[in-house]
């Protein structure tokens, strides 16, 4: 049974995402943090390819992710790692340097791994600097853009357990 995803917009500057993967949390964190794994899953929209993927996931350290797509579209995440604690927490600053909302904006991400035993429980607090961001981000369709990875994810994490 496929796990689904929840969108909640519980105050003005917020997006909270929970979603559960059947795979244990240090499996999960693995897949969330690897270059390697996240070039699997983390693909963009149909017909996008992502092309960098560059973490260093301490504290102070920086990510940047990078796509392209049709006709040479591209955009690109970036950021700065605030918090790393593996494998249930990490806190960084995100910023879509293309695309996606309002170029340069940015918005704080705090991601919780909670072990439920066999499962995984993802909550991902997206803070924005305005209801206008949030707003912004909401109906750029994220939504199904991170459906669809978190199902790429399921797909992985259940090959990498057989």
């Amino acid at each position: 049974m496929r796990n689904a995803l929840k969108v909640t917009t519980p105050t003005d500057r917020e997006i909270v995402v929970t979603r559960r993967f059947n795979a244990p949390r240090e499996l999960v964190w693995d897949a969330m943090s690897r270059p390697e794994l996240l070039k699997r899953w983390v693909t963009g929209p149909p017909g996008w390819e992502m092309t960098v993927c560059e973490e260093d996931a301490r504290v102070g350290g920086t990510f940047r992710w990078a796509w392209t797509g049709p006709d040479g579209a591209a955009m690109s995440m970036s950021g700065v790692y605030h918090e790393v604690t593996p494998p249930e927490r990490c806190v960084r600053i995100e910023r879509f340097d293309f695309g996606c909302g309002p170029a340069g904006a940015e918005q704080l991400a705090t991601l919780d791994l909670a072990d439920m035993g066999e499962t995984t429980e993802l909550t991902i607090t997206l803070l924005y600097s305005s209801k206008e961001a949030r707003d912004g981000a909401a109906a750029s369709g994220m939504e199904h853009g991170m459906a669809a990875g978190y199902d790429r994810l399921d797909e992985i994490l259940q090959a990498a357990m057989v």
